[in-house]
């Protein structure tokens, strides 16, 4: 297969209202035939959200914005173009464009087209139906800012167990009250 395939950089800059330094990021592979929508739905599995039901918009270089419209309810900026139909074929090397998740807490993604182009059997050992990410880097902050399963905001931090990982059921050696081996 030809070196046919977009590599592109995400990187996220920030969101729930703190700038993210150092920035993480991951590489995707995308072919010129996968939409922005598609493209949208990879990065946003790559960076951990589960709750895909926000409202997400791509404005490209030329000022150019690219959403799914049926999610807007005729109520999408003007001249945004359709995320379903708009291909990865319209970015070009080289070329710096954003991406933010959920309009409400802007988590906004600086993304950089590659130079080069890839050949997908040689970066992923396959050709995935759908945009992937093949490289990355950084501690992913929570989508809602949780830092841990219930937290409310207010509550403080649960206590760490005693004894390592002893409220863990002894399923590996190292887990559990007895730590076998």
């Amino acid at each position: 297969m030809a070196r046919t395939w977009l590599s592109i950089r995400v990187e996220l800059v920030s969101g729930h209202g703190a700038d993210l330094w150092p920035r993480p990021g991951r590489v995707f592979a995308g072919a010129p035939s996968h939409s922005f929508a598609q493209f949208a739905t990879a990065i946003d599995l790559a960076f951990g959200r589960w709750d895909l039901a926000h409202l997400h918009l791509f404005t490209l270089s030329d000022g150019a914005r690219v959403s799914p419209l049926d999610w807007w309810d005729d109520e999408a900026p003007d001249g945004t173009v359709d995320g379903h139909a708009t291909k990865l074929s319209r970015l070009q090397a080289g070329e710096r464009f954003a991406y933010v998740f959920d309009m409400g807490d802007d988590w906004a993604h600086l993304c950089t087209v590659a130079d080069k182009r890839i050949d997908p059997l040689d970066e992923l050992g396959e050709v995935p139906d759908l945009p992937v990410p093949y490289w990355g880097w950084g501690s992913l902050p929570d989508q809602y800012a949780r830092r841990w399963d219930g937290d409310d905001g207010e509550s403080p931090m649960p206590r760490r167990p005693a004894r390592g990982l002893s409220d863990l059921p002894p399923i590996l050696p190292w887990w559990g009250e007895r730590r076998r081996g």
